[in-house]
């Protein structure tokens, strides 16, 4: 493993688990910036999205925290760990059992692996009515300090940054709805924090033994109520909105709003809920002076995402999380396109220019849309979030990027080679089956666009049929307009 020295002169082993989450990927490339040695700990290893020169420079390892440990899995000295599991959008019941879980056997594992310190990132907790998702951090943080490492834990708030699940709810609040009728726990007060300075608080501490077995509040330095945010992004914005506060949303209603209007999943949206009516605030500032750190504004944070945005250089976003979908399970089960007992519409065409028509398959889905009949996929979209399904608010992270792992709309990408000319969707939408969606331009520059459906029952056929009218004009019109101009 290749490393180039830090700013101290002095390169870590480190080990990063939950590296290919939204935080987990933002502080890789800070450690690889700083030359530090990295090691992944991810559930599976197609599914870290990093460009082929970052992924030369780490070591990846396949586990998984809330099955048995595995003998020998860690069996090399670290200098550092990070802790960056959670269980927050898999389930709305059980996700505290498994967040002990996982962390019960994160201490078994690091009794071999012999880091001197961990560094854990979890909730402002000083409240003394905590909602279950903050009972369950600092559950996690107790159990973490019974483990054979000195630990440091950094405790935040709201995360506010381009990707991040808080950001999104914002974004797609203030500006689809102008006029929102919100529940009462908009006015709960709570202290948010800017991404960016998160990434400088986890790295930050690293190695330093004056934060060696303590905990630490971090937040920004506005206190605001979430009508204050709401208002405040649409400032920045330059635009105007209207809320209108109602105390007779109940928690479940509450939930449902969330969902419907926002991309974030059902199960997200419940425990979200129960979080936002407890007020979130930090009692000391003692590692920001520590560490030197001057934390932005909320306004600052929010300006700074859009300019992220704008530059194409998000690194991460929580909806390629796979709990922001319906599986939360290895997806390589999946990888091969079944031949047998499935339902299949093909199509083929001649082209003359294979990057120019692979860039337009590269761009599908978010804002490009889906090259033909928009509509029917934003009101397939529509039905799948009335019945449950994630629709196609999670949109893409990148408008020209793919890689194994992300959210495309209702699909998740199973399979992205440029260099094969492949590109394999596998759907998250509520089907009575499974369904595959194919790209692939052969050695004789043929465009091949498959899409496969392998039916459950007789439900499962009735559906195919009855849709298959509209599959002649969609993904007809899909590979025409993918290969348009270009065309042999």
């Amino acid at each position: 493993m290749m490393s180039t020295e830090n700013k101290s002169g002095k390169s870590l082993k480190i080990l990063l688990t939950g590296a290919n989450g939204y935080i987990g990927l933002r502080v890789l490339h800070q450690l690889l910036e700083e030359g530090h040695q990295v090691v992944c700990a991810v559930r599976d290893e197609k599914r870290l999205p990093v460009h082929e020169d970052t992924r030369r420079k780490v070591q990846v390892v396949e586990v998984d925290f809330l099955e048995d440990p595995q003998p020998g899995l860690f069996d090399e000295d670290f200098d550092i760990a990070y802790y960056l599991i959670h269980s927050l959008s898999s389930s709305t019941k059980d996700f505290d059992q498994r967040e002990a879980q996982a962390a019960r056997n994160f201490n078994i594992y690091m009794q071999r692996a012999k880091p001197r310190q961990v560094i854990y990132l979890s909730g402002i907790v000083n409240n003394p009515q905590l909602s279950r998702h903050l009972s369950s951090r600092k559950n996690v943080e107790d159990i973490l300090y019974e483990g054979p490492f000195a630990l440091t834990v950094l405790r935040a708030g709201i995360i506010v940054g381009s990707g991040s699940s808080s950001f999104e709810i914002i974004r797609d609040l203030c500006e689809k709805l102008p006029v929102m009728i919100t529940p009462k726990w908009v006015l709960t007060i709570t202290q948010p924090i800017a991404i960016h300075d998160v990434i400088q608080f986890l790295t930050g501490v690293l190695g330093r033994e004056d934060t060696f077995d303590q905990s630490f509040d971090i937040a920004g330095p506005d206190i605001l109520t979430y009508r204050d945010m709401l208002n405040g992004y649409a400032k920045v914005r330059g635009f105007k909105n209207w809320i209108i506060t109602v105390p007779v949303m109940t928690p479940r209603l509450s939930s449902y709003w969330l969902y419907f209007v926002t991309s974030t999943s059902y199960k997200l949206a419940v425990n979200l809920v129960e979080s936002m009516k407890v007020e979130v605030l930090a009692q000391d500032n003692r590692l920001q002076e520590m560490l030197g750190i001057k934390t932005l504004s909320y306004k600052e944070a929010i300006k700074m995402a859009f300019r992220k945005i704008e530059q194409n250089s998000v690194v991460s976003s929580w909806k390629d999380s796979m709990v922001s979908g319906r599986f939360d399970k290895n997806l390589g089960r999946y990888i091969q396109v079944p031949k047998y007992g499935v339902l299949k519409d093909e199509k083929s065409v001649k082209i003359t220019d294979r990057e120019a028509v692979l860039d337009n398959i590269w761009r599908i889905g978010g804002d490009t849309g889906w090259y033909y009949g928009n509509w029917l996929w934003q009101l397939r979209g529509f039905m799948d979030k009335l019945n449950g399904g994630v629709g196609l608010r999670r949109g893409r992270t990148s408008p020209d990027r793919i890689s194994v792992g992300d959210s495309l709309d209702f699909w998740r990408v199973l399979l992205a080679d440029r260099q094969q000319g492949r590109l394999l969707l596998f759907a998250e939408m509520r089907l009575p089956g499974e369904a595959w969606l194919e790209f692939h331009i052969d050695e004789n520059n043929v465009l091949n666009q498959t899409a496969t459906f392998r039916p459950r029952g007789l439900t499962g056929r009735l559906y195919w049929y009855s849709v298959l009218p509209f599959h002649y004009f969609i993904f007809g019109g899909m590979i025409r307009n993918i290969s348009k101009n270009h065309i042999a």
